[in-house]
């Protein structure tokens, strides 16, 4: 399975969908904003980063961009409740996967983690 890195502010989302990967076989570590993931990031190696767009200290996009620049194979998919956020992030179709929209359903996470993985 693999090794995913979750950065979300939100402490119950963070710890439902971190939960749910590790029932489901994956290895997870949590970040509660941008710069405590990119922090992450640095320390260990991960397969895929799920990040929120909208947080404290550092944004998701921000985070995504230094994370692909520092880690090129570091496969990135983001997350938001907001429209506009989604919008902001139409500048890294290159970097990222997908953007999932918030609230999301656990097997939908489960299905864009998944279609990110084998991507």
């Amino acid at each position: 399975m693999a090794r995913i890195l979750i950065t979300e502010d939100e402490d119950s989302l963070r710890s439902f969908v971190a939960r749910a990967l590790r029932l489901d076989g994956h290895e997870t570590d949590e970040a509660a904003d941008g710069a405590e993931g990119l922090e992450k990031l640095k320390d260990g190696v991960y397969d895929l980063l799920l990040s929120d767009i909208r947080m404290p200290v550092m944004d998701g996009i921000e985070l995504a961009h230094q994370a692909k620049d520092a880690f090129p194979a570091l496969k990135i998919l983001l997350m938001t409740g907001y429209a506009e956020q989604r919008e902001r992030a139409d500048d890294l179709a290159e970097k990222i996967i997908d953007v999932v929209a918030k609230p999301f359903a656990l097997p939908d996470i489960r299905k864009a983690i998944a279609r990110a993985l084998v991507a």
